[in-house]
């Protein structure tokens, strides 16, 4: 029961973290949120698989693909 106790309280406590997070933030918008720009995961320099951002660019271009369509 203690065990269950906990693992309910630590969850609860990393939900509040991120729920504090997105708060802080303006609009709830992080910077950098395109995983496969991380220079570790993408050593090519590929573009986001998602919106086609290039790694030397600042903003995703999720915004500019969802008008498009």
């Amino acid at each position: 029961m203690k065990l269950a106790l906990l693992t309910i309280g630590l969850l609860g406590l990393a939900f509040a973290g991120i729920a504090i997070k997105i708060w802080s933030k303006k609009d709830g918008k992080f910077a950098g949120t395109c995983a496969s720009q991380n220079p570790y995961l993408n050593q090519g320099g590929e573009a986001c698989g998602y919106c086609g951002k290039l790694p030397d660019e600042q903003e995703c271009k999720k915004d500019s693909v969802l008008e498009a369509h």
